[in-house]
Parts: C-alpha cells; sequence; structure tokens
C-alpha cells in the first residue's frame, strides 16, 4: 500500500472586510492552517484548522513540530491508529486548544486522502445517510455599528425569502431590552413557521443574568440559545437547561470525547455543536456524534460548511449544517477551489472526490504569510 511521504503546511491571513462584532469579543481577520499530506503514489488529501486575528502560527508549529512527523511513512489508512498516537505524543501539551486543532487538520487530510484514493466523496466513503443534500440554516445576524432592529429584521427576512428554513442571529451583547427587541423583530419578519437560533457567544457568567435574557424571549420559541456561559462552565449549562424552555447548544470549541461525555451526561445541552476542526478532526467528531446518540441529543457542527456537510451527510443524529453564504464573517471560500451549491434550504451534496475541493494556488500566494520563511509559504516534513 502506499505510504505517506510528506506533509505541508503553511499559514493563509485573511482580513475581514469589515471587523465583526460578537457579544463578547471583535474579529479583524482569520487565520488558516492548511495541510496537505502526499502518499507516494501521488494521492494526496487536504485539510485545515483556523485561529482568529493571530496565532496561526502556533497551529503550524504544531503541526510541522509535533504532529507530521509521526506520520511519515505510515499507512494512511490506519486512520484510527495515527490519531492515537498523535493524541498520545503530545498529551502534555495538546488535549484542548491549538495541538488539537492541528491534529484535527491532520486527521482531515487524512480521511480526505484516504476517499479521494477510490475516489468517492467523503461522506459516500465514510457511510452516507443521504446521497443528495442536506438541510442548512442561514447565520448571520452580527453586530455592526449603526445597525437597526429593522436591518437586522430585512437581512433575516432575506434569508427566508431565500428558502431557509432555519435562521441564526446573535444575542448577549446588549441589555436584556434591546435583546428582546431585537429577537421580537426577527420573529416578527421570518414568521411563525421559519426556525429562530440564537447565538450568545458566552455572554453570561451566572444564571440570573442569563435568565434576564432567556425568559423574555421565551415567548417567540427559539430553536435553541447557543453558548450562552464559559465553554468550561459545564455546571451553569445544565442549570439553564432546566430553568429554561429553550434548548440549550453548545460545544463548538470544545474538544474530546470526554468533555462532551461531561455535557451529555450533565444534561448539560440539547444540541451538541461539535467542530470536526476543533475538537479532534473527522476521527474524533464521529465518536463524539455515536455518543450522543446513545444519548438521544442531535448533533449540530458548528460553521464550515465544506466539512461538515460531509459529516451531517453521514450521520443519522445530525440536524442542520450552518452555512454562511458570503465571506463577510467566514472567508475560508476565498482560500478554495469550489463552493457548495445552495437550493430552497439545503446544500446539495458535492460529487468529486474527497472533501471536494482544493486549495487555490492563487488565492495562496495572495494571503500566504511571507514571514514563514524560504521562497514557498508552505513548510515540508518528509
Amino acid at each position: 500500500m502506499p505510504k505517506i511521504e510528506a506533509v505541508e503546511a503553511c499559514v493563509a491571513r485573511v482580513p475581514l472586510d469589515q471587523p465583526i462584532l460578537f457579544s463578547t469579543r471583535r474579529v479583524t481577520a482569520r487565520e488558516y492552517c492548511l495541510v496537505r499530506i502526499r502518499a507516494s503514489d501521488g494521492t494526496y488529501g487536504i485539510g485545515y484548522c483556523y485561529a482568529v486575528n493571530t496565532a496561526g502560527k502556533l497551529l503550524l508549529d504544531a503541526v510541522v513540530d509535533a504532529l507530521a512527523p509521526r506520520l511519515i511513512g505510515q499507512d494512511s489508512h490506519r486512520v484510527e491508529g495515527l490519531w492515537q498516537e498523535m493524541y498520545q505524543d503530545t498529551l502534555l501539551l495538546g488535549r484542548v486548544g491549538a495541538v488539537t486543532r492541528a491534529l484535527s487538520a491532520l486527521d482531515t487530510a487524512l480521511w480526505d486522502l484516504n476517499a479521494r484514493s477510490v475516489g468517492l466523496p467523503l461522506y459516500r466513503y465514510l457511510g452516507a445517510t443521504v446521497l443528495e443534500r442536506v438541510p442548512c440554516y442561514g447565520s448571520g445576524g452580527y453586530y455592526w455599528p449603526g445597525k437597526s432592529n429593522a436591518d437586522l429584521a430585512d437581512e433575516m427576512r432575506t434569508f427566508a425569502d431565500q428558502g431557509y428554513r432555519a435562521v441564526k442571529m446573535k444575542v448577549g451583547r446588549l441589555s436584556p431590552r434591546e435583546e428582546t427587541a431585537r429577537v421580537r423583530a426577527v420573529r416578527e419578519a421570518i414568521g411563525p413557521d421559519v426556525e429562530l437560533l440564537l447565538d450568545a457567544n458566552n455572554a453570561w457568567r451566572d444564571l440570573p443574568t442569563a435568565l434576564r435574557y432567556t425568559r423574555p424571549i421565551e415567548e417567540f420559541e427559539p430553536g435553541w440559545i447557543e453558548e450562552p456561559f464559559l465553554p468550561d462552565d459545564i455546571d451553569n449549562h445544565a442549570r439553564l437547561a432546566r430553568a429554561t424552555s429553550i434548548p440549550v447548544a453548545t460545544g463548538e470549541i470544545e474538544a474530546g470525547r470526554w468533555r462532551f461525555k461531561e455535557l451529555l451526561e450533565k444534561e448539560a445541552a440539547a444540541i451538541l455543536q461539535t467542530d470536526a476542526t476543533v475538537c479532534g478532526g473527522i476521527t474524533e467528531w464521529r465518536r463524539i456524534a455515536a455518543t450522543a446518540a446513545s444519548f438521544g441529543v442531535t448533533v449540530s457542527p458548528h460553521a464550515w460548511h465544506d466539512i461538515h456537510v460531509h459529516l451531517v451527510a453521514s450521520t443519522p443524529n445530525a440536524s442542520y449544517v450552518e452555512f454562511m453564504p458570503d465571506d463577510h464573517i467566514v472567508n475560508f471560500r476565498r482560500l478554495i477551489d469550489r463552493q457548495l451549491v445552495f437550493d430552497r434550504g439545503d446544500l446539495l451534496l458535492p460529487e468529486g472526490p474527497g472533501l471536494g475541493f482544493d486549495f487555490d494556488i492563487d488565492a495562496l500566494s495572495r494571503y500566504g504569510a511571507k514571514d514563514l520563511g524560504g521562497e514557498s509559504i508552505w513548510h515540508a516534513v518528509r
């Protein structure tokens, strides 16, 4: 069987055209660590992970120095064994954060390589649940200077008019009264039949504060309240889940099956938003989804639709793919050569092998981090 002969990695920094505001932070750029794994027969696979504003080099160093050397000379089909060895090798540095994100990128590239090697789209290689399309929700509703409730309502109404059956907006930056007015405006704009999802981005520090926000908006029947507290505050997630009629969703920056098991055991989330670029890659994502299924809990992955469309299509207890149809919030689409097709509230599953896209070489030249050394932006481990 072909063996892995090289791992290449680089950082691409893609500034946002206009900074965006969350309840707790301001984002001006996204930095992506891109990886390619090449086999001795010429087959390759790609993956990526990301940082916000800065710190992409931390991800690159984790790939090049800590993880990639373990893969050289290995059979790419030994995915489970390679995952365990990379995880074990970085146990003192990893488990969450930059190292686990780097592991996620490499694990994704292994799955992509293996699916490409047999000419199958990744969702078919994984064992598909559906073969043509998966539902997605329109994600937006961010804060902008001067953005009115009417502007927000128009934005969400546009999603609904385009056929989205669910939309998501940000909450938590303003006062409870102001946030209630924002949610009311959106519910009136989209009508009663479009699911309304709310994302607080870790806005609240205690249960009384969260209840001051959630109680007044229960009448608008949100489909979930996302990341109400810091991710480590699992107990307050559980308390809020018991105290409100709004389902609690979380997990987008969580890593490792054990933390998700704690969320499930404490009944702290009705929806897990496990992110394959964060949690430990496709291998760990599938473990987490299977565990959630045994608890009767749905998985709706966070962002990065180009990867997650395959996972939702191959996971019986997965619901929506989060979809951002342009690049003013998440701009990874600028780095790849093909985009997913939206059709009446769904994303059409790609037909090409593996992930179904490649990195755009011209874009990498434009956004590559030139200070990483050498004439090429790629760092190779052989």
